[in-house]
This record gives structure tokens, sequence and C-alpha cells, in this order.
């Protein structure tokens, strides 16, 4: 009697979606700790940067974001969680950016009335 592959056949293509299924759970993406950590690490710089009073729509959006993005982890949407925690790093750099640019667009103006003044005061003892 000669063995068939007839019989084999369904075995095989079980055992090959097994091993499918067994290696794309394992290659799912890590924890998006470290996006979260750099996140985190970007709300707090501009936090550091007063985006508070310069920019506090996007340090607000930042830190939803993030908050956002720490639950999402937190319930195993590792994917949700890293694009939200993109979202706030890149919301919190802008912050970070809008509050540096006050401050120095506020230093310029200091300085351009200091050069004012001490033009008037070159001129009257003239």
């Amino acid at each position: 009697m000669k063995t068939s592959f007839a019989y084999i056949r369904p075995l095989l293509g079980a055992a090959v979606l097994a091993c499918a299924l067994s290696l794309a759970g394992c290659a799912s993406a890590p924890p998006p700790t470290e996006d979260l950590a750099a996140a985190r690490l970007s709300v707090a710089r501009a936090g550091d940067a007063d985006a508070d009073q310069y920019a506090p729509m996007q340090i607000d959006q930042a830190r939803r974001a993030l908050e956002q993005a720490q639950a999402a982890a937190g319930n195993g949407r590792d994917a949700e969680a890293r694009t939200l925690a993109l979202s706030a790093s890149a919301l919190a750099d802008l912050a970070h950016a809008r509050a540096r640019q006050a401050v120095t667009e506020a230093e310029l103006a200091q300085r351009r009335a200091e050069i004012t003044n001490l033009r008037q005061r070159l001129q009257g003892e003239n």
C-alpha cells in the first residue's frame, strides 16, 4: 500500500498556519517605552522653557497626547501608544520652539529699545 499526501496535506497546512501565527506573535513590535520616555522628556523641556506662558495650546495638546499614550500603553495598545507618544513629542517640541522664539523676540525688542535710548542720549550730548 502506497502512502498518499492526501492524508498528510491537511496536517501539513495546519502546521504551517500554526507556525506562521506563532511567528507573527513573536514579530510584534516591542512596547513603546522609549517613545513614551522621549515624549515625557520633550513635554518637561517645553514646560521648563515657559511654554505654558508662550505656547499654552501646544503644550496642553502635548500633555493630553502623552496622557493618552500612557493609557494606551497600559491597555496593551502599543501601536496607538507609539503614535500618540510621537505626536506628544512633536507638539512639545513645537511648544518649546515657540516659547524660545517669544523669549528671543522679547530680548530683541529690549535690546532695540536700549539702542534707541543710547542714540537719543548721544544726540542730546552733541
